[in-house]
């Protein structure tokens, strides 16, 4: 039997007196919150707040480590080198663990954001630093990657460090016919109507095929189902998913 998938929500990318999302509402409705550490949104005042919330509501939490792109939301690609992309994901998971730490709780799972999310899809050597970062900062501490249509490069590169992977889906992006997500300058690119989003994530918990940004069918499996804190439907779509996880 297919064991029940995860929800998770991108959350603490608030940044001083300006908010993004709405982390007090969402937060009971899913499982895992992926919290910003502050190199493409977040502050230390809104970790803090966010990960008290996430506790409140007895949320796993993941470190959501990024290139320091402020400005670009982490959206945009970096010419770092391994050694660098390795101390700055080490460098925020220890910041976040911080304040989890002080809450009782730790982290518990990394997963990249941005262009350095989609990046380690094509790129061994970066996959392979933010690994060896997992590896060396907590034994066990799990990995959250694209599921796509074959994951079997990141599976192997995963048990060479020794770090067990978690494959995410979403919910509110359209795929390209790989896996892949399709990058966010085509049109169509991200999903904003609501009936959209439920179908094609009730389609990848359930396993069953939906359509890529051409209207072809792909299939993914996923452990855990994304929805994107700073989408205006998100609080109305996991709701709604939340309800629907919940009667499976």
């Amino acid at each position: 039997m297919k064991n029940r998938i995860l929800l998770n929500c991108d959350m603490g990318e608030s940044f001083g007196v300006w908010t993004m999302g709405d982390d007090e509402h969402a937060m009971p409705l899913v499982d895992q919150a992926n919290l910003a550490c502050g190199f493409h949104a977040s502050d230390p005042m809104t970790m803090q707040r966010t990960v008290d919330l996430a506790v409140q509501h007895g949320v796993s939490i993941g470190a959501h480590p990024a290139y320091p792109d402020l400005i670009g939301f982490g959206r945009r690609q970096m010419a770092l080198s391994v050694e660098e992309v390795r101390a700055l994901v080490l460098y925020q998971i220890g910041a976040l663990d911080a304040f989890c730490r002080a809450a009782g709780t730790q982290v518990a799972y990394v997963k990249p954001h941005g262009a350095l999310y989609n990046e380690l899809v094509r790129n061994d050597a970066l996959l392979e630093a933010v690994l060896d970062a997992c590896a060396s900062y907590r034994q066990g501490l799990p990995l959250m990657v694209l599921a796509l249509a074959d994951n079997r490069r990141e599976i192997r590169l995963a048990d060479e460090a020794d770090v067990p992977l978690m494959f995410e889906a979403f919910a509110d992006r359209a795929y390209l016919a790989d896996g892949q997500l399709a990058p966010r300058r085509l049109e169509g690119a991200v999903h904003h109507e609501p009936e959209r989003i439920i179908g094609q994530a009730v389609a990848i918990a359930r396993g069953e095929p939906f359509a890529d940004i051409d209207g072809k069918p792909l299939q993914l499996v996923a452990d855990s189902l994304c929805v994107h804190g700073d989408n205006p439907q998100s609080l109305a779509v996991l709701r709604r998913l939340r309800a629907y996880l919940d009667a499976s």
